[in-house]
């Protein structure tokens, strides 16, 4: 009887390693990232030379919201690009999305001009904050 309890006390001490291992590893590194960045290599959180995509995946009159960076980068017009803090300052949500010339936040209505980051409508009182980005080639990077 003792030998059963020694080997089930076994068992359960290495199913319990064996389930912290596992633990520890669903821990780390994210893999889950689009495969563009990947191409575009590690973006680094507000970090100078930070990667952050192409010139081509910004549209004419839009941008795209780089929620990890917490940074949306707009192309007013040809050639120009902006960019800006993707934190609303209403309450602090991040921007979801640019469209028909405005970047937009989806917690309560925030409107802001894809030009200059100004307040376009909802309940935001201030700009977005411009950030300083660098395009060299066909690519953005933070400077």
């Amino acid at each position: 009887m003792a030998d059963d309890l020694q080997s089930r006390r076994a068992v359960i001490a290495g199913v319990g390693a064996g389930g912290l291992a596992l633990a520890l590893t669903a821990c780390g590194a994210d893999t889950d990232t689009p495969d563009d960045a990947v191409a575009a290599g590690p973006a680094k959180s507000g970090a100078p030379g930070g990667a952050l995509g192409r010139t081509a995946d910004i549209p004419v009159g839009g941008g795209t919201v780089f929620k990890e960076q917490k940074i949306v980068v707009t192309q007013p017009t040809a050639g120009d690009f902006k960019a800006f803090t993707a934190v609303c300052t209403h309450q602090g949500c991040t921007v979801a999305s640019v469209a028909n010339g405005l970047i937009q936040c989806p917690c309560h209505g925030g409107k802001y001009k894809i030009e200059d980051g100004s307040v376009a409508g909802g309940p935001p009182k201030g700009p977005l904050a411009e950030t300083a980005i660098k395009v060299e080639g066909d690519q953005i990077t933070l400077a």
